[in-house]
């Protein structure tokens, strides 16, 4: 197959969106190099290398959300790394709602991308607010910490 070329590492994320919205596995497989790294900084134990492996991420998800829909929502490129804020969203067979936001910061080289570092997160409805999230994230109760 051939890989098609980009005007600017950039195009690429256009490309990766226009994937996920047709639910194109082939369009989205190609915008990533066969032996891609992707990891998870706050998640270490997701991180996972090859094309294959995102191949049967997406499938599952396209699977789980039929109608999912991914919107690009800024993007800022240094050199051959371009970082990229998304919104996820569509709503699961099981009928709940589906949103994850957040960045992936991606290396692009020869028109793939050859690494992600993945910060992409489920919207959280509800929970603590304000001092009182940054309580809980902190461990602490009324009294101190635990």
């Amino acid at each position: 197959m051939e890989t098609p070329s980009f005007a600017h590492p950039a195009d690429l994320l256009e490309r990766v969106q226009q994937a996920i919205n047709a639910h194109d596995l082939e369009a989205l497989a190609a915008c990533f190099h066969v032996d891609y790294d992707s990891t998870f900084p706050a998640h270490p134990e997701r991180a996972f290398k090859g094309q294959a492996q995102m191949r049967r991420n997406w499938e599952q998800i396209f699977a789980a959300v039929p109608g999912i829909t991914s919107a690009l929502l800024q993007s800022a490129t240094v050199g051959k790394t371009v970082w990229a804020e998304w919104e996820w969203r569509g709503t699961r067979r099981d009928g709940a709602p589906f949103v994850m936001r957040g960045v992936t910061i991606q290396e692009v080289h020869d028109g793939e991308i050859t690494s992600v570092r993945m910060y992409m997160e489920p919207v959280q409805a509800g929970g603590p607010v304000g001092d009182a999230a940054l309580r809980q994230a902190l461990g602490e109760t009324a009294g101190g910490y635990q």
